[in-house]
């Protein structure tokens, strides 16, 4: 019986190891944790968007890095098997605004128990507390034979032989998955280990920068704002006038800057291309109005408080806790009745309030990110397996790779897709003459 290690007990790695296992091979699944799927528990604030439920052409118009690359993982596990595979693992599902698709019982741990129960029922061996320190390689050749005799030259290549454990011990294996997350939320036990495997065995990284990660901003009346939500807003992000992304949804104001969802999938995008750099997001608090029309919306307002001081005439308009940034905002004197107030001043607020601008400086770290954006070099995986091209028996899933998409459910069904696609793979191609290519080059050493 084939052997597959799986590195890392979180979505993909526990997908991987229940494909794998499907598949006939004999699993071992490693996992550093006191449990496996810690970071589960927390996303989706506790409650799990494990999916979407959008067509497929969606699907893929949400993923920021590499979207091509998921092509084959997609077609082998895709939202709606992700959704039966669930269902028939005794956790039921909903449908909620956007097609986001959570547990009925708004609990991640349903999520990770059906999870828990499909790798148990599949013979999986599960190892907590215990930490992966090194993949083993050994080398071989690539026809599984000597040169001829006018030399010609017989590629030399590397093949998994296990794991070395942190403790000393070894463990062999026909193959490895590497399922070991990215750098977000290192609390959960994401602190990078899979991307240092990659590199020792030959593979680039594409640089990690936190991704669907709040902002931090520049203009400090924010502050004063902090804990406010807004919702039905939209959101435009430019860099010298050139727009990077437009959006709509809700946002909340912090200590430090802007988040929400609005905010954290506008980062994935300035993580990309504008990382580090100074942008600027315009923030349009009433976009169902027209300038004209929010022109004659403040009329009628400035009319039923005709007696009233500007600073106390915004109320049913906007927020409370904004009518006093924005009255700042406008430069209009706060004491000032609204009966005195010209068209000049009014075309002001209405400006203030359809664009109501933000300078981000940079985002919030690793330690606030939902994901990571980049990781291993998607170049160097084979798509249509998730196998390594440098290193034979060696395959990745999940958010060690550099793929990402914007929120909504898109990344656990990367890591749902790519586990699943990995550990078959790695189930059937493990051990299909590598043990002998290694005992024969082992015998003539």
């Amino acid at each position: 019986m084939r052997q597959v290690i799986v590195v890392g007990g979180g979505a993909s790695g526990m997908m991987a190891a229940v494909g794998a296992a499907r598949e006939g091979a004999r699993v071992t699944l490693l996992e550093k944790n006191e449990k496996t799927g810690k970071k589960i528990y927390i996303t989706g604030k506790g409650r799990c968007n494990l999916t979407n439920a959008c067509e497929k052409s969606a699907f893929f118009d949400q993923m920021i890095s590499n979207g091509k690359f998921l092509y084959s993982a997609f077609e082998k596990m895709d939202n709606h098997s992700v959704m039966d595979f669930f269902e028939k693992s005794g956790c039921r599902l909903k449908q909620e605004r956007g097609m986001r698709i959570f547990p009925v019982s708004d609990h991640s741990s349903d999520v990770i128990a059906a999870l828990n129960r499909q790798m148990k029922k599949e013979g999986v061996e599960v190892c907590l507390h215990t930490r992966a320190a090194e993949v083993l390689t050994e080398q071989y050749n690539e026809n599984g034979r000597e040169p001829d005799l006018i030399g010609e030259a017989v590629r030399e290549k590397k093949s998994v032989r296990g794991v070395r454990l942190s403790d000393g011990r070894i463990l062999e294996a026909d193959a490895v998955i590497l399922a070991t997350g990215g750098k977000s939320y290192e609390s959960t036990g994401s602190a990078g280990e899979g991307y240092m495997f990659a590199q020792r065995l030959g593979h680039t990284l594409k640089e990690m920068r936190p991704a669907l990660v709040p902002f931090c901003v520049k203009e400090s009346w924010c502050m004063d704002l902090q804990g406010l939500s807004l919702k039905n807003v939209s959101l435009v992000m430019t860099k010298d006038k050139k727009k990077i992304y437009e959006g709509f949804g809700e946002m909340l104001f912090t200590h430090f800057g802007v988040s929400g969802p609005l905010i954290l999938s506008a980062s994935s995008y300035y993580a990309k291309k504008y990382y580090g750099m100074q942008v600027k997001l315009s923030i349009d608090l009433k976009p169902a109005l027209t300038p004209e029309q929010l022109d004659q919306r403040i009329l009628r307002d400035f009319e039923e408080n005709r007696n009233r001081q500007f600073k106390n005439a915004l109320d049913h308009l906007l927020p409370a806790r904004m009518t006093g940034i924005i009255v700042t905002l406008s430069g209009i004197d706060p004491a000032r009745k609204v009966n005195e107030i010209t068209r000049t001043e009014r075309s002001r607020l209405a400006a203030c309030i359809k664009n109501l601008t933000l300078t981000v400086t940079g985002t919030r770290g690793f330690s606030e990110a939902i994901v990571t954006q980049g990781g291993v070099n998607v170049k160097e995986v084979n798509p249509s397996t998730m196998e390594s091209k440098l290193v034979r028996g060696l395959y990745f899933a999940g958010e060690v790779l550099d793929v990402d998409g914007l929120t909504g459910g898109f990344n656990l069904q990367i890591a749902w897709s790519t586990g699943y696609l990995a550990g078959i793979c790695a189930a059937r191609e493990a051990g299909q003459g590598r043990n002998k290519l290694c005992a024969e080059e082992r015998k003539k050493k």
